[in-house]
C-alpha cells in the first residue's frame, strides 16, 4: 500500500518551514488557547499541521483504494477522465494540463470522487467512478468523506466565531446536503529520476480553489512561499499529522483575514525522489451556488478589513461553481494560449507575488 512500504525518512539536512500544530481533540472540547493557534495559523500563513484528528484509518483505506484504481489501464481510467470542459470530478491524466506560462504539461494524475457522490451512494449525484472505486465506496471513500467533513465543518466553526460571524453562518454556506465542487483527491506523481528544474518548478506556484483543504501525505513535496521571502522551503510530513490550509473562497469570504498562501509541489528530496508519491487531500468548497464575496454586511470585523482594500477586490461575481469550473477548465492545455490565458485560471494570489515567482509580467491581471 502506498505509504505504508518502507520509505526513507524525511531528510534532517533540508530546510523546513515550521508549521503550527493544533489540536483537534482540544478544538473539538472548545479549548480557547487551541482556537486561538487555529486562528494565528489561518490568518498568518494559512496553513498548519492537525493531530488527534482520528482519520487515519480511513486515509490508509482510501490510499489501498488509490493504489488500485491507479494501477488500472490507462485505457480503463480514461473512461472515467474529467474533459476540457472544467469538471472537477474523475480522473485526470498526467500531461493533459499546463502547469505554467510557457505550457509545459504536468507529470501528475489524481482521480477527484465527489462529495455528493459518495453521500448519494449507491445512487449518483454527478458521474460514475471506476470498478475500484466503486467496490470500496462503502468501506472507504464514504468514511473518508464523513470524516473530512467533520473535521473540516468544526474548524470552519471555529473560523466563523473568530471573524465575528452570526452562529453557523459558514456551515450554512458549507452544507453536505447541498451540491459543491467539494472532492476526495487521490494523486500520483512517479518517481523522479532525473535532475529536475528549479525555474519550472517556480511556476507551479498556486493557490486553492475552495474553503479548507485537509491533506495526508508520507514523502515530502509541498512547498510553501512564506509571507515577505522568495525563498521556497518544505513542509515536512509528520506520521499522524494532517496538513489543513486555507483556500481562495474563506479568503475573499474573510475580506483577505484568511490566508490563501501560495504553495507548489516539487520532487520529493534526496533518497525520498525515487518513490512514486501518492497524497490525499480533501477539498472542502462552498454550495454550488454561493457567490464568492467578502462577507462584510455580516461582520464588523470583516467590513474594517475590506475598507482598507481597493473597492470591489473581495467581488468576484462568480458562484463557488463558476469559480472551480473556470480554475479547472482553464488550467487544461486544450484553453492554453501563452501567459495570459494561463493566469486567467488562478485564484486569490496576489499578482506581484505570483508574477515574481512565475516571471511574468505582473501587469496581467487575474480574478480577485
Amino acid at each position: 500500500m502506498p505509504g505504508l512500504i518502507a520509505l526513507p525518512p524525511f531528510p534532517e539536512d533540508i530546510p523546513t518551514h515550521p508549521l503550527l500544530v493544533v489540536d483537534y481533540a482540544l478544538i473539538k472540547a472548545g479549548d480557547e488557547d487551541e482556537k486561538e493557534k487555529l486562528w494565528q495559523a489561518a490568518t498568518k500563513l494559512g496553513f498548519w499541521y492537525l493531530k488527534n484528528h482520528g482519520a487515519e484509518r480511513e486515509v490508509d483505506a482510501m490510499f489501498e483504494m488509490g493504489n488500485e484504481t491507479m494501477k488500472l489501464p490507462l485505457e480503463e481510467k480514461m473512461k472515467f477522465e474529467q474533459g476540457d470542459d472544467g469538471i472537477s470530478f474523475g480522473y485526470k491524466a498526467a500531461g493533459v494540463a499546463a502547469v505554467d506560462e510557457k505550457g509545459t504539461l504536468d507529470c501528475t494524475e489524481f482521480l477527484n470522487v465527489s462529495k455528493d457522490d459518495a453521500l448519494a451512494w449507491p445512487a449518483q449525484a454527478h458521474r460514475s467512478y471506476p470498478a475500484t472505486v466503486n467496490a470500496r465506496m462503502e468501506s472507504a471513500v464514504i468514511p473518508f468523506t464523513r470524516k473530512s467533513v467533520d473535521v473540516n465543518t468544526t474548524l470552519l466553526g471555529v473560523l466563523n466565531e473568530k471573524l465575528g460571524l452570526a452562529q453557523n453562518s459558514l456551515a450554512k454556506k458549507h452544507a453536505p446536503e447541498e451540491h459543491s465542487r467539494c472532492v476526495s483527491r487521490l494523486i500520483r506523481t512517479p518517481p523522479n529520476t532525473g535532475a529536475w528544474s528549479e525555474d519550472r518548478a517556480l511556476l507551479s506556484a498556486h493557490t486553492d480553489f475552495g474553503s479548507l483543504s485537509f491533506l495526508h501525505n508520507r514523502l515530502g513535496g509541498l512547498q510553501v512561499l512564506a509571507p515577505g521571502t522568495d525563498k521556497w522551503q518544505y513542509v515536512k510530513p509528520l506520521p499522524n499529522h494532517a496538513i489543513c490550509n486555507i483556500g481562495d473562497a474563506l479568503n475573499i469570504m474573510s475580506g483577505g483575514i484568511l490566508r490563501s498562501n501560495l504553495h507548489r509541489v516539487v520532487p520529493p528530496p534526496k533518497e525520498q525522489a525515487a518513490f512514486e508519491r501518492f497524497s490525499l487531500v480533501f477539498f472542502t468548497r462552498p454550495n454550488d451556488d454561493v457567490v464568492l464575496r467578502a462577507l462584510a454586511p455580516e461582520s464588523p470585523l470583516i467590513a474594517e478589513q475590506v475598507a482598507k482594500m481597493p473597492a470591489g477586490k473581495f467581488e468576484t461575481g462568480s458562484t463557488a461553481k463558476e469559480w472551480v469550473t473556470r480554475r479547472v477548465k482553464m488550467s487544461r492545455i486544450k484553453h492554453f494560449k501563452g501567459a495570459e490565458s494561463w493566469l486567467a485560471g488562478r485564484g486569490t494570489e496576489d499578482v506581484t507575488s505570483l508574477a515574481k515567482v512565475a516571471g511574468v509580467n505582473s501587469t496581467v491581471q487575474t480574478t480577485a
